[in-house]
């Protein structure tokens, strides 16, 4: 694999990464609530999620979604319920005046909010058939047949560069800007967003047909 082929790989994968989706507004909910480390929980459930999708591409699992309308439609059923999910619980917490997650001070809230952080960025990645697809999609455009498999984790590391640098930043000016974030009204605001952004994701996810 040149270095060229990357490059264009990194070219592609980054226009998918900077575009706007569940994973920017997930960030943005678990910093304001959380704080920066749980957001840096956040991007480590990306990065995982996308080595998991990336394994089962490259030893050509992932492709059974694709040609099992069933399994297709069950993957992005479990993937749709739990967007709504995370939607409808955004939305409950903007109905209480506290928060869900409010500052974190005591050392077991700390751990518990970074594990729910790093699951909540690890499943909404794992329970999305448009991470597959974009393997299965970019992976034979990039990769040579005569490649052995373990150079296509060239390509997920590269990918999981792109996505930590990308939502690192924004990790970063969503801290920096944390005396506006930390006000209710702001909260109150974001969760009702949030909810609702991911209740869309979900509903189009549900709606999303297989090829």
């Amino acid at each position: 694999m040149d270095l060229n082929h990357i490059l264009t790989f990194v070219a592609v994968a980054t226009l998918l990464v900077i575009s706007p989706g569940a994973n920017g507004v997930l960030i943005a909910k678990t910093v304001s609530s959380s704080g920066r480390t749980a957001g840096f929980a956040n991007i480590w459930g990306f990065v995982v999620a996308f080595y998991v999708h990336g394994t089962l591409s490259i030893f050509g699992i992932s492709i059974f979604l694709v040609k099992s309308s069933q399994a297709f439609f069950i993957f992005k059923m479990l993937g749709a319920a739990y967007l709504v999910w995370i939607g409808l619980k955004a939305m409950k917490s903007a109905l209480h005046k506290n928060q869900e997650h409010p500052k974190i001070t005591g050392g077991n809230n700390k751990v518990t909010s970074l594990r729910i952080a790093f699951t909540e960025g690890l499943i909404t990645n794992l329970l999305n058939p448009k991470v597959s697809m974009f393997y299965l999609a970019a992976f034979p455009q990039f990769m040579p047949d005569t490649e052995s498999p373990i150079s296509a984790y060239v390509l997920v590391t590269a990918h999981s560069m792109v996505n930590f640098i990308w939502f690192a930043i924004m990790v970063m000016v969503l801290s920096k800007v944390k005396n506006v974030t930390d006000s209710a009204e702001f909260k109150t605001w974001l969760n009702s967003i949030t909810g609702l952004v991911f209740i869309i994701f979900g509903s189009k996810l549900a709606l999303m047909k297989n090829g």
